[in-house]
């Protein structure tokens, strides 16, 4: 199984049509993963954007900022 695939099979993102539009998500909420880069782009902490969504753990915020930073990683290796 490729390296993508076993992202996407532990991912705490979900993607679905039916929840927010097909927006990706918190697993179990409605909250864009999004939302959790513009507090960090506008200078805020983790534990405030967790204090604003509490549907999201702390767990899965800190796993989202893994996987993303892991991705990008591997995008930006030389061929």
């Amino acid at each position: 199984m490729g390296f993508i695939k076993r992202m996407k099979k532990r991912s705490v993102v979900k993607i679905d049509p039916e929840i927010m539009s097909g927006t990706p998500c918190f697993a179990g909420t409605r909250v864009p993963v999004r939302t959790l880069i513009d507090y960090i782009e506008g200078g805020d902490t983790l534990d405030i954007f967790l204090e604003q969504f509490p549907t999201v753990s702390r767990a899965q915020a800190v796993a989202y900022l893994e996987e993303s930073s892991a991705l990008l990683e591997k995008s930006l290796q030389p061929v």
